[in-house]
């Protein structure tokens, strides 16, 4: 059977679509690639951001959903999202664009041997840059083009997915006899794991913490997170392979930019299996991803239903020149 490739994506809950859109447009210099409706909570926006082009393993996604309140970060979470970029220097240029712009940051580190920065967001949302300088395994994406990064440093892709758990026993045997990852190294209670090609973009760290009591979801806390298959054929292979480890799955749902299937892991994690197509360009020029209102097949006969639920946002970038900086 064809195992799992790598990240695919990482979706969370912000507390403003308008404030979300602003940082990683602005701030991040990543892609809206799509200005969605959450296909289960049409109220709700559904924003994409991405590389260049949108390629799978390079986008993280948001849901405002009205009236959340705000999440408790703990164990038995998704607790951080890792981006990638180029090498080593450009987390001195970042450290230095956050200081500028006021951005949380928590300073230059290292861990499993790759430089890293940890910052958060307006909801206390948990990343990290990872640079590439000494990575292999799976490539990463394109740099936006015409965003305000200079593209030797700019954001290229999803890194490690970071998972805090109290189980940390049942989770690696998840993790290995069912999901097909292999641990390659341990620091401290933190565990790194990766699947198929390896590398950046293909591994989790699982951190072991039996102390802090558990996360609470809410904005400013990640939802799921998604790992990429080839197509609908191992994605299928995948829900029986579930099934048959006895999870109870989804089973298969097509999201219109990717198939997916769904499943619990432990009671507080969700992760997603997702193809790698069709992707975002079917139903926008490139020149104006993400500016309009793209809604899939299903739910466009409820546009003007859909119009009225969800307060207008204003995403048009293809007018703009942004000075790289």
């Amino acid at each position: 059977m064809n195992g799992l490739k790598g990240v695919h994506h990482v979706t969370a809950i912000t507390s403003s679509a308008e404030k979300n859109y602003q940082f990683f447009t602005y701030v991040l210099g990543m892609r809206l690639v799509k200005k969605t409706v959450n296909q289960d909570d049409i109220q709700t926006y559904h924003l994409f951001f991405a590389d260049d082009k949108g390629s799978a393993g390079t986008d993280m996604t948001f849901f405002d959903f009205p009236g959340i309140p705000k999440g408790v970060h703990g164990t038995n979470e998704i607790s951080k999202t890792s981006f990638r970029v180029s090498n080593d220097t450009a987390l001195n240029y970042w450290e230095q664009r956050f200081d500028r712009l006021n951005v949380k940051h928590f300073g230059i580190q290292e861990m499993f041997g790759k430089k890293t920065l940890s910052f958060t967001d307006f909801d206390d949302q948990q990343y990290q840059l990872i640079s590439d300088e000494h990575n292999e395994g799976v490539p990463s994406g394109t740099p936006w083009q015409k965003g305000p990064i200079p593209l030797e440093y700019a954001i290229t892709g999803l890194g490690p997915v970071f998972v805090r758990i109290a189980d940390f026993d049942y989770f690696k045997e998840m993790l290995e006899k069912v999901l097909e990852f292999k641990e390659i190294g341990q620091e401290g209670s933190y565990h790194l794991f990766e699947v198929g090609e390896g590398g950046n973009g293909a591994q989790i760290i699982v951190e072991y913490n039996a102390v802090l009591p558990p996360a609470r979801q809410g904005f400013g806390t990640v939802h799921h997170a998604a790992f990429r298959v080839e197509d609908r054929t191992v994605l299928e292979q995948w829900i029986k392979r579930l099934e048959r480890f006895g999870f109870s799955t989804s089973g298969y749902v097509n999201r219109h930019f990717f198939e997916s299937l769904y499943a619990r892991v432990v009671p507080q994690i969700l992760f997603e299996l997702a193809t790698d197509g069709p992707g975002f360009m079917g139903d926008e020029p490139y020149e104006t991803l993400g500016e309009k209102l793209s809604l899939p097949p299903f739910l466009e006969p409820k546009r003007e239903q859909i119009e009225k639920l969800v307060r207008p946002i204003d995403t048009v970038r293809s007018t703009i020149e942004f000075t790289k900086e």
